[in-house]
C-alpha cells in the first residue's frame, strides 16, 4: 500500500513539474509578445509617445 502511494505521489510530482515548465514557457512567450507590442506602439520609452496628446488636442 505504501509503495503504491509513493508511486502515485512520484507520478503527480512529475506531472506538476512538467506542467510548471510548460506554463513558464507560455509566460515567457507572452512576455516577448508584450515587449514586441510595446515596441511597436512606442510604449517602451520611444520619444514619439508625447506626440499623441498634441494630435488629440488638434482634433478637439
Amino acid at each position: 500500500v505504501i509503495s503504491e502511494l509513493l508511486r502515485i505521489d512520484h507520478r503527480r510530482s512529475t506531472e506538476t513539474s512538467e506542467l510548471r515548465t510548460a506554463l513558464q514557457g507560455q509566460v515567457t512567450a507572452l512576455q516577448v509578445q508584450v515587449a514586441t507590442l510595446q515596441g511597436q506602439q512606442g510604449l517602451a520609452g520611444d520619444p514619439t509617445q508625447p506626440e499623441l496628446p498634441e494630435e488629440a488636442g488638434g482634433s478637439a
